[in-house]
């Protein structure tokens, strides 16, 4: 049965949203990116998101990604995917950002097979 969404965010969407401690316990406000297809959007009424932070390590840790086109995202300043992947209703989106370019959106596709490698 195909479930209507509530709003059509597509995949390599910025959004702000309560983010998920990997505890599961809290949640923090942050930046992330819709990882899921628009096939998934399409029958199921939640997101699948990848974590961004603004805390930029040097050098970078496994399967961390530097945006190159963070202003185009809509984020405030250089910013850094990090490899946790969460689950969330749509209705805790408090608004989207902007929309990765495709060479981040490319990047992004390459980090997720690294680091699910399945």
């Amino acid at each position: 049965m195909k479930m209507p969404s509530t709003i059509n965010y597509e995949p390599g969407d910025v959004v702000l949203v309560g983010f998920p401690f990997t505890n599961l316990k809290t949640t923090k406000q942050r930046p992330a990116v819709i990882v899921n297809s628009s096939q998934y959007r399409d029958y199921r009424p939640d997101l699948i998101l990848i974590a961004v932070t603004s805390q930029i390590r040097d050098p970078l840790t496994f399967g961390e990604y530097l945006l190159a086109d963070w202003k185009a995202a809509g984020l405030l300043k250089p910013s850094v995917l990090k490899p946790l992947i969460a689950t969330v209703e749509q209705r805790i989106v408090l608004r989207k950002l902007g929309t990765l370019s495709s060479r981040d959106k490319k990047a992004v596709s390459e980090l997720l097979q690294l680091v699910l490698d399945f």
